[in-house]
């Protein structure tokens, strides 16, 4: 950025949403490899996303918001080294393509069960607990001119509405690794909704280049996972493995996006643009419009629209 202060605007409102019922998954985790079980919990309005430790002594509670993330580091972290979560963004994007808004989330360990290493799992137990409406309304922020976030060649962009009628939030990912790469440039554009959500992002799936695995399973990460579990690249495509969709990489980022940018409480409006970007720039975005927000009363400007 170049040090300009950040024009937002509430453009509209929609009712706040909650689960009908609790959800429960279950499975192993990514990063530590422990069995691990988590509790979607209907939350009342103005509640937001919660994540609770179980586990931990007196059940710390972590609010899902940007200003707690402490990590950025090939996963988001929210919360302590000892009582927080790691690996939040795939939680995060299903309950936000889902436009759950209200949500306690009760876990007995540091990390949300892996499984596939989409958010596939996490929707099919939302979907089946299903949604309830609530009596508030939840904002829509957008920006007066485009907000760009620049670090080490990647940048994440968000554009305004084209027009003050739409309160949509439109997302566009660009991968770009270089020549050299098994993983070809690709790109993938969508506008959030439930279906479009679940129809194009929500079982796409994380990946590695090997070498990348390699260097993680040096570390103690994901030694108990094999190349059928995640989605890795050799020099020529996956191992052991098959894609989803021809350019599932570029899709699992913008779900990554949407998790990431959930951290910001509020609905956006607009494109929001990414060539390269990932958790860290993700999040600095997040923490750019929450911190513009913050210094706007809460009754200007005036409302304009309501999405459904």
């Amino acid at each position: 950025m170049d040090g300009k202060a950040v024009d937002v605007q509430r453009i509209g409102i929609r009712q706040q949403r909650t689960l009908a019922a609790p959800a429960e998954v279950s499975g192993v985790g990514f990063v530590t490899g422990t069995a691990t079980r988590l509790r979607f919990l209907p939350a009342g309005a103005d509640y937001g996303i919660r994540f609770v430790r179980t586990d931990c002594p007196g059940r710390p509670s972590i609010l899902a918001q940007a200003h707690r993330v402490t990590g950025t580091d090939r996963r988001t972290t929210l919360g302590s080294e000892h009582s927080g979560v790691t690996l939040v963004e795939h939680v995060l994007a299903a309950l936000a393509g889902l436009r759950i808004d209200n949500c306690l989330i009760e876990i007995d360990g540091p990390e949300p069960p892996g499984l596939d290493g989409s958010s596939q799992g996490f929707v099919s137990a939302l979907r089946q607990a299903g949604t309830a409406r609530l009596h508030a309304d939840r904002p829509i922020w957008a920006v007066s001119e485009p907000v760009t976030l620049t670090q080490s060649g990647a940048t994440v962009t968000l554009h305004p509405p084209d027009s003050e009628q739409n309160l949509q939030l439109r997302v566009s990912y660009f991968l770009d690794y270089g020549l050299t790469s098994p993983i070809g440039r690709q790109s993938h554009t969508m506008t959030l909704a439930p279906n479009s959500f679940m129809q194009e992002v929500a079982d796409c799936r994380t990946f590695l280049l090997e070498h990348e695995a390699h260097a993680l399973r040096s570390q103690g990460i994901g030694t108990h996972l094999t190349a059928a579990e995640l989605l890795v690249f050799g020099p020529h495509g996956p191992i052991a493995n098959r894609l989803r969709f021809a350019n599932e990489p570029a899709r699992h980022k913008a779900l990554d996006l949407i998790g990431d940018l959930a951290l910001c409480g509020f609905d956006l409006a607009g494109h929001v643009v990414a060539y390269r970007s990932g958790h860290a720039l993700n999040v600095a975005l997040a923490k750019t419009l929450t911190g513009a927000t913050r210094t706007i009363d809460a009754t200007f400007p005036i409302t304009r629209g309501r999405a459904a």
